[in-house]
């Protein structure tokens, strides 16, 4: 006979009915019968256990008395709302536990506790989901379930629908001027999945060099280390990464040359020149991670790495996680074709592929021209949205907070004078119910940069001066407290 329940039960010859409670008990305390769940008909569960139906009702009726049980009309006996009984935790030991492997044993400490409720918020990386055109996007949601229930797909290609990639194929060639085809493209979840793909086909643990942007994207950093890479800080300057103190024995540099991530500036024409040229001298491949390339304030955009790669060394990665939303969880690769069935082959081992009917959607909506109008939209809601900060940051916390150039992008940074330290206003900030975030977060080596970044994706034009003048507030203690220390 099937089993009622999900776990067994242990029924001996003699007091069956002391044995029936109290394992029934044990299961409701610890969470293997949860609230409101429906417990099987006295009659169903006696036949199971090969008890009498008497022994079954007995049971049911002390846990009723107790508590543990509720009478719902039309479900019979159902648990009643109990608090399982929580399991001690075993304490971590210091440094982590030690079956886990090295760089995940930091990961068992307890997170930050949040300061204060968030008024103003400006994290990085967040776009304003406000704005975007939901109503179209269930609709050709539903036009790609229809055609899903037409022809249902099992398992699809780990590269990703054939639609999508022709459609993505046709955007950055329109918006970026990238040149590909739907074949050299690998759709991913998100930018993070791309990183980690491409350190699996790339890295040979111990042996290769990563070189990347100081201060740099740190979950990239994060992808490569746990390969086995040798990642290597090289520093930046007003025209990017600076190409001549690379390493000779690199062979993956990682860049963000549309908009450098954390600071903001873009790479120069000549140092993109000189970095293909050392990555087709030293055999060494470049990912070009196009952070924020869409929303660009000032100027023609400089063309993509991909665009000026004649050798096949650039892998180009994007993501829809800014410009529609990160909850959607699709990006791309778009890579030289001797690479393109290794990448594939990765996804599948991955997790085979991504979400078909999400995949389907973006494709139609990339078709119809509702990604493009979507970006140029939002472009200029960001822009207002800088210069409104900038003016605010200029009226409250001029010669103290002072912006960093930069012509694109979802945040602006600013660096800040001494003897203002960036962790402490982070803190101050915290306590006032604003959220931003400092450079050094983003820093490999020593001495980190000392300023803050700021979203543009969260807050609105109009409280852009309100976040400004609570940092000109936090600044001006911060500088009043330290000249009263130096009395």
């Amino acid at each position: 006979m099937e089993p009622e329940l999900a776990f067994p039960l242990d029924i001996p010859p003699r007091g069956r009915l002391q044995a029936l409670h109290g394992q029934l008990r044990a299961a409701i305390m610890d969470g293997r019968l949860h609230a409101g769940q429906p417990l099987p008909s006295t009659r169903a569960l006696a036949q199971a256990l090969g008890v009498s139906r008497n022994t079954v009702v007995a049971a049911y009726e002390r846990l009723l008395s107790e508590g543990y049980l509720g009478v719902r009309q039309g479900a019979g006996y159902t648990v009643a709302g109990v608090v399982p009984a929580r399991r001690e935790a075993t304490p971590v030991a210091s440094g982590g536990d030690r079956r886990l492997a090295p760089r995940w044993r930091e990961a068992s400490a307890p997170g930050p506790m949040s300061a204060a409720p968030v008024r103003l918020d400006l994290r990085v990386g967040v776009p304003d989901l406000s704005r975007f055109p939901f109503e179209t996007w269930r609709r050709l949601s539903a036009q790609a379930l229809r055609g899903l229930s037409r022809a249902p797909a099992l398992y699809d290609a780990p590269e990703g629908r054939r639609v999508l990639r022709e459609a993505i194929a046709g955007h950055v060639s329109f918006a970026r001027a990238v040149s590909c085809r739907a074949e050299d493209i690998v759709v991913t979840n998100g930018a993070q999945q791309a990183f980690d793909l491409l350190a699996r086909i790339l890295v040979t643990p111990g042996r290769s060099v990563l070189a990347m942007e100081d201060p740099g994207y740190p979950s990239l950093r994060a992808a490569f280390e746990a390969a086995g890479a040798v990642v290597v800080p090289v520093p930046v300057d007003a025209e990017g990464l600076m190409v001549d103190r690379l390493p000779p024995e690199t062979r993956i540099i990682y860049v963000t040359p549309s908009h450098q991530y954390p600071l903001g500036m873009a790479m120069s024409p000549g140092r993109r020149q000189a970095l293909l040229a050392f990555a087709r001298t030293h055999g060494a491949v470049v990912i070009e991670d196009d952070y924020d390339g869409e929303f660009r304030y000032g100027g023609r955009a400089l063309d993509a790495l991909q665009t000026l790669d004649r050798d096949g060394v650039v892998f180009y990665v994007g993501t829809f996680s800014k410009s529609l939303f990160p909850a959607l969880r699709l990006g791309y690769v778009v890579a030289p074709p001797w690479a393109c069935p290794a990448l594939a082959k990765a996804r599948r081992f991955s997790d085979w592929h991504g979400d078909v009917l999400a995949q389907d959607t973006l494709a139609r909506f990339i078709a119809e021209g509702h990604l493009a109008r979507h970006v140029r939209k939002m472009r200029r809601l960001y822009e207002e949205r800088r210069q409104a900060l900038l003016d605010g940051l200029a009226r409250h916390a001029a010669g103290r907070a002072l912006p960093l150039a930069a012509e694109a992008g979802l945040h602006l940074s600013a660096r800040l004078i001494d003897p203002l330290e960036a962790a402490s206003v982070v803190r101050a900030c915290a306590a006032q119910g604003m959220r931003i975030e400092a450079l050094a977060d983003a820093a490999i080596s020593q001495p980190a940069p000392n300023g803050v970044m700021f979203g543009l994706g969260a807050l609105s034009a109009t409280r852009m001066d309100e976040a400004a003048r609570v940092l000109g507030r936090v600044l001006d203690a911060a500088m009043d407290q330290r000249a009263g220390a130096g009395r």
